[in-house]
């Protein structure tokens, strides 16, 4: 690949300062880096020696979701022919429905299933994607800086957090508003205190939550309604959920209707040993969701309630319904946005459990809480870091201070 390295190099002084493309530098330096490591090396001190940069970190989460994205066309194809098979329906009035349907709709198919989820799935992504590149690529010719990789991720967490049947035009709105309100307001990658993603999400599902919520919107069959767990404890506690007729076991292997890679704990968690191992992800703060969520849960099944029957739901039905894990393995470890100290990354994760069921249980008319935790969050993780590092820096003055100074 020779003559491809050359024949970039050849175009290099077109786009430099002075060159006639000047303006459009940063798209030259988008393709080059993606396909070739970039050739800079600083010149005075420090050097760090490293082989993560930001591209390997970004391709890491990205394969990470490769098991949520896997199970989130199988399942999407899955449920919508078994609601097809039994509305006693042989074919789908719609273009994606039409080409998604090559293999027929029979539910027992595998291949069936995957294609025909594989048609909802990807128009979504491909939308958030093209959509989102496009805002990151104005303002990165406005303000003359390169193309940042964090979108690449944005895109795909974003896509995975909304439901199958959602129009693609709330698709772009909410990407333009996640990625321009979200990020690139507070000048981009790297300097944003909300994460895009979950912003993205927020405002579809203020603006349009017809489209975002209720029964109707998680199975990709026009006119097929069907609850979610969430819902369905909400309404009637665990008999609730027992009606639907789905067990614990589904929901972690993730056989149930939901937003399209939300479903499956199971592929999560693999995620989720992806960026452990890779040291990716803080496992401080999965394991300070977690324990939030547990302590939260616990308590409030202590209190109890006679008129509200969230208070009963257990920790282990919290874990595998709704969004909680996803956003406990991919929202909540966004490293730009959490905290950064290792004492208040823990601390972070357990205000995003805490809140999570506090919103859940406190306001069932919103039961699904890990969105609007992670942002409160947010919000308050540089709060959270300072408080820790000036208690580290009171300790280290006490000490100072019973030796005599003598160190």
């Amino acid at each position: 690949m020779s003559w491809l390295r050359n024949y970039l190099d050849s175009l290099e002084p077109l786009f430099e300062r002075g060159g006639r493309l000047e303006k459009f530098y940063a798209l030259y330096e988008m393709v080059d880096t993606l396909l070739y490591s970039p050739p800079d090396t600083t010149r005075a001190a420090p050097h760090v020696r490293d082989s993560m940069d930001l591209k390997r970190v970004m391709g890491y989460v990205w394969m990470a979701t490769f098991p949520a994205i896997f199970f989130a066309c199988y399942n999407t194809g899955y449920q919508a022919n078994t609601a097809m098979a039994g509305l006693g329906l042989t074919e789908v009035d719609s273009v994606r429905g039409a080409i998604g349907g090559w293999f027929g709709y029979n539910p027992d198919s595998f291949i069936a299933n995957f294609w025909h989820g594989a048609w909802y799935f990807f128009p979504v992504y491909l939308t958030v994607f093209i959509v989102g590149g496009i805002c990151e690529v104005i303002f990165s010719l406005v303000r003359g800086h390169e193309v940042n990789e964090g979108f690449f991720v944005t895109s795909i967490l974003l896509s995975l957090t909304l439901p199958p049947s959602i129009p693609l035009w709330m698709v772009a709105l909410g990407t333009i508003f996640g990625v321009v309100i979200g990020k690139e307001v507070f000048g981009g990658t790297g300097k944003n205190f909300l994460n895009p993603a979950l912003t993205g999400r927020a405002f579809l599902y203020f603006a349009y939550p017809a489209a975002m919520s209720g029964d109707a919107v998680w199975t990709a069959v026009d006119g097929y309604t069907g609850a979610t767990a969430l819902g369905a404890a909400a309404a009637d506690g665990l008999n609730g959920i027992a009606a639907l007729g789905f067990t614990w076991w589904d929901h972690f292997i993730g056989f149930i209707p939901g937003s399209l890679g939300e479903t499956s704990t199971l592929a999560i968690l693999i995620g989720a040993g992806i960026l452990l191992y890779t040291r990716i992800a803080s496992w401080r703060i999965m394991v300070g969701v977690l324990a939030g969520m547990v302590a939260t849960s616990l308590l409030f099944n202590l209190i109890g309630s006679d008129t509200n029957n969230m208070f009963a739901m257990p920790f282990w039905w919290h874990l595998v319904t709704g969004g909680f894990a996803f956003g406990m393995v991919f929202m909540a470890t966004d490293p730009v946005t959490a905290s950064h100290t290792n004492t208040g990354r823990f601390w972070f994760g357990f205000l995003v459990g805490l809140m999570t069921v506090l919103i859940r249980v406190a306001n069932p008319a919103f039961p699904e809480g890990i969105m609007l935790a992670i942002l409160f969050s947010n919000i308050f993780s540089p709060l959270i870091d300072y408080v820790v590092v000036q208690s580290s820096i009171k300790r280290r003055m006490a000490r100072l201070g019973s030796d005599g100074g003598a160190s």
